[in-house]
């Protein structure tokens, strides 16, 4: 197959446990990551003449639920769009800035044991983001795991830098010690 060329046949069985793996960490439902995959995966299909081959397919679709996990976010935290939302993509990591997911495996270059245990470090960040009360939960996974700016957050939920900061490290010291817990 030429390297621009893109093979949606295989998608499914190739892609969509990552797809969904790195989506529940940041949606906390599994209902609307499913969701969110599989528009992904129907957005990719309506946009395949537009894939160049310039980053892998997996690179490609990632960026694509990039934005569709955003657009969640828009939809549920939009304060009359009183908030544009910037997001910079950067195609050399996927995961820069993420410091939950720089303790997740990559799960395509893994044995059997390191996916089983990637899958479980999953559901214990999923677990403990769900601890975590509503707020400090919302502008976690804006700031930390969707990487939002911090005004954009603070536009969309109305508080101010100093209290976002406090929000995020309370946020933080809780997932450390959840994670200690129930993982480490």
């Amino acid at each position: 197959m030429p390297e621009h060329s893109i093979d949606p046949n295989k998608w499914i069985d190739s892609y969509s446990d990552y797809l969904y793996n790195y989506t529940i960490t940041r949606v906390s439902d599994r209902e609307i990551a499913q969701d969110l995959v599989q528009d992904t995966f129907f957005a990719g299909l309506k946009s395949m003449k537009n894939f160049k081959g310039e980053a892998s397919e997996r690179t490609w679709l990632v960026s694509i639920l990039k934005r569709k996990i955003i657009d969640h976010y828009r939809k549920i935290n939009s304060n009359k769009g009183k908030a544009e939302v910037r997001t910079a993509y950067n195609s050399d990591s996927e995961t820069e800035g993420d410091w939950l997911e720089e303790r997740v495996a990559d799960p395509f270059d893994k044995t059997a044991e390191d996916n089983l245990e990637n899958k479980e470090l999953g559901l214990a960040i999923h677990s403990c983001i769900g601890k975590l009360p509503e707020k400090q939960a919302t502008v976690f996974k804006m700031k930390t795991l969707l990487d939002y700016e911090t005004d954009a957050i603070c536009n969309e939920l109305s508080i101010t830098p100093s209290n976002l900061w406090v929000i995020i490290h309370r946020a933080r010291t809780a997932m450390a010690e959840c994670l200690k817990q129930n993982w480490f």
